[in-house]
This record gives C-alpha cells, structure tokens and sequence, in this order.
C-alpha cells in the first residue's frame, strides 16, 4: 500500500507533537475571543448591533471585528486581537531605518532580543491607548456596562491589554514548539473562524432572494480563480545566476560552481497586506469607538471608512509602498552583493561594481507589479460588495486580505509539515514538486 501523507504526518512523533500543541492553543484562542470582559452585557451588545445594521458605524465595527477573529463585537478579552503588537513591529521597524543609533544597536550582539523587548513596550503603550478606547466605545452602548463607568475602565483596560499580551505569548509559544509563524497562524485561525456564520448569513439572504443566485456563481468562480493566481504568484520567482570561481576555506578546497538567488516574484508575501490593514485599523478604531462623543472624529471615521474612495486609495498606497518597505529590509541588494564578493562569486555579464544596481533593477521590476497585484486582491472584496450586495462578512472571506492571508499562511504551514517528513525520510505531502515557503 503506497504512503499516505496525511498518516505519515501522525506517524512521526515529533511532528505529531507540534500539530497538536498548535491545535490546543488555537483552541485557547478561539475559546478566549468567546469570553467577555467582566462588566459588560451580551444581551444589551446583541441588540444595539442589530439595531445598527447597515450603518456607517457598524461597518467600522465589522471591518475590526473581522481582524479580531469576531472578538471586538463580542468584547472579548481578545478583542483587540494581535494588530496592536504589528502596529508596534512596524513602528519598530521604521525607526530602525530613521534612527541610525538604533541600528546599530539592532546588529550587536544580543541586539535583537532589546528591539523585541522595546517593541514588547511598545506594544503595551499601544494597548492602554486603544482599550482606553474602548471603554469610551462600550459607554456609548445603551446598558452594556453593567457596573461603575470608572471600575469598568480600569478592568477593562487591564483585561484587554493582559489578552493581547497573553495572544503574543501564544504565538510565541506556537512559533517555538509548534508548527511555526505563530502570529501569521493565530490572524489564519480567526479568519477561518468567521467563515461558517458568513456562508450561513449568504445562503439567507439567497433564500430570501436579496441576492441573486447567478450573483453567487459569478462570486464563487471569481474567487476559485483569484485563488489560482494567488497561489501561482507567490509561488513564481526570478533566478538570478550566481558563478563562484575555486577558493580555499581553511584546509579546503570548494571548486568552482553555478547557483543562483531566487527572488520571489512578491518577496514581502502577504507582510504588505497585514501591515497596511494594521495601519489603517488603528485609527479606525479611535475614530469609531470616540465617534459618538467627538464630532469631528466621527466625520473622520466617515470620510475613512472602508467602502469609501479615500480609505481604497490610501490602502492601495500603504500596500505599495510596505511592499517596497519590507523588500529593501529583507533583501538589501547592498548586503547581497557584498556577500557574494566576499565569496567569489560574480553575475555573469555584470561587472563587480555594477552589481548592486543590476540586483536593485530586477527587485524594482518584481516588487512593483508583484505589490499592484497585492492591492488589487486587497480591493476585491469592496468590488463584490458594491457589484453585488454582498454582506460585509462574506464579501471581506471573497478576496483581499483574508485570501492572501489564508493562502499565505496555508502554503507556510504546508512547507513546515513537508520539511518535517522529508527530515524523517518521508514523501513530502505532494508528490510531484515541492511547496515553497512563504517566510511569514
């Protein structure tokens, strides 16, 4: 009987090990997005969102809701989800460009470990300012808050800020003895977990004929495609050939090779979408959540809100402009040259001090249409919503950020477990070619 790869994943212990322990904390997550802060009504919650069905605010409101996995509707201790520690990495890591001092300090030894634990502060500043906002949010619902408005601020900021630290820790931990990219996987896990209430919200309204079923078809075999592309993309890359001529190392011989540096046709994968969409969340939630009692702000969270021209425009910019962001960080065509210098190496048809401008050239040529790409899927879902009435929850799981992400972090996870059978003399899970990881 030939291999199984689905039993062969069980039969290697270690690897057995580290899907189970993945599973059981996502399980911790999901439970925790479930449990509401203390003090707060879920009936008085339930009723004032149906109530606001279809309004400018509730739209704000679904659009976190769905990065907090449905946590924020729920007021959740996980409500704030794990955006305000990306919104802490980005921050961190613009000012590692910006400040040289810092830099630096990044490159010594131990350095990493003091710009994690400036970006785990930063993270914890993040998370005051917005459960502070929240609080302000939860006041504005009629009976939500079921004790003083005073002692609920201070446990509501303390319960929430504790989750979200809680949430990094899990991913840590997920990253450390699970099957890896903790963070990437827990934002994967709240978007699969919305898919069930969008497709049963979509079959009532097909029931109900406020949707078309040629409609539904169109969708469905739109998004069977854009999952074809998403796939194909990510998985493309350019081979740039790289000679190494004889060298000695130590009492070594290595003789002359060929090789060469595979770049991606998106090297950044979905890095663009998650940061932009964590950008633009986060004020967002200030301006919804403050809206009722601020009136300018509430104009702001309009004028910004996601179906709108303006928020489209700027996050079609951010995704560009992140793409372009993380590519210079993750593949400096500097560095890059002067490794392969130090090496021996040369690119044929190019000379030593041309180098880094070629490389720089062909990243420019790939990151451009590859993060065009990025912001097209980004968009889709605000198309299939104004073409076809689609709810917010089924239009956003149709394409966009959900579906890079999901496709993302699928092939990531793929590539872990195939990298763990091959090491034990397995076949991997495909067994023609290979699934190439995403490095999320």
């Amino acid at each position: 009987m030939a291999n199984n790869a689905f039993i062969d994943v069980f039969r290697v212990k270690e690897l057995r090990q580290r899907i189970f322990f993945t599973i059981s904390m996502l399980i911790v997550f999901r439970l925790g997005a479930t449990l509401p802060i203390p003090g707060i009504d879920i009936n008085a919650l339930k009723l004032y969102f149906m109530s606001q069905q279809g309004s400018s605010n509730i739209g704000i409101t679904e659009y976190i809701d769905f990065f907090a996995g449905g946590a924020f509707k729920n007021f959740s201790i996980f409500m704030l989800g794990i955006m305000p520690y990306i919104s802490a990495q980005i921050i961190m890591q613009l000012l590692l460009l910006v400040i040289p001092s810092l830099k630096r300090m990044s490159e010594e030894d131990g350095g990493r470990k003091k710009v994690q634990r400036i970006t785990r502060y930063a993270t914890l500043v993040i998370c005051i300012l917005q459960s502070y906002v929240v609080t302000v949010y939860a006041n504005s619902i009629p009976n939500a808050i079921t004790m003083g408005r005073l002692q609920y601020t201070i446990i509501a900021m303390l319960t929430v800020t504790t989750g979200t630290v809680f949430l990094i820790w899990i991913g840590g931990q997920i990253t450390q003895r699970g099957e890896g990219n903790g963070i990437s996987l827990i934002i994967f896990a709240g978007i699969v977990a919305r898919m069930p209430n969008a497709f049963i919200t979509l079959f009532r309204m097909v029931k109900s004929g406020e949707i078309n079923t040629v409609h539904v078809i169109i969708v469905i075999a739109m998004f069977v495609a854009v999952v074809a592309l998403v796939i194909y993309e990510q998985q493309g890359q350019r081979k740039i050939p790289v000679n190494y001529a004889k060298r000695v190392v130590g009492r070594k011989m290595y003789g002359a090779q060929s090789t060469y540096i595979p770049f991606k046709i998106n090297p950044s994968g979905v890095i663009p979408v998650i940061f932009a969409s964590s950008v633009l969340t986060f004020p967002l939630q200030i301006a919804g959540n403050l809206g009722p009692e601020v009136k300018w702000l509430a104009s702001f969270s309009y004028w910004l809100r996601p179906q709108g021209s303006p928020y489209i425009i700027i996050y079609t910019l951010l995704i560009i402009f992140f793409a372009y962001f993380y590519t210079q960080v993750t593949l400096n065509p500097v560095e890059i040259a002067k490794q392969i210098r130090e090496n021996g190496g040369s690119i044929p048809g190019i000379r030593s001090e041309k180098m880094e401008e070629h490389l720089s050239k062909i990243l420019n040529r790939i990151v451009l249409p590859g993060s065009m790409f990025l912001a097209f899927i980004a968009i889709i879902p605000t198309i299939v919503q104004k073409l076809f009435n689609f709810p917010i929850a089924v239009a956003m799981l149709m394409g966009g950020t959900s579906l890079l992400i999901m496709v993302g972090v699928d092939l990531d996870t793929m590539s872990q477990i195939e990298g763990h059978l091959r090491m034990h003399h397995h076949d991997g899970i495909m067994k023609k070619g290979k699934i190439r990881s995403r490095n999320l």
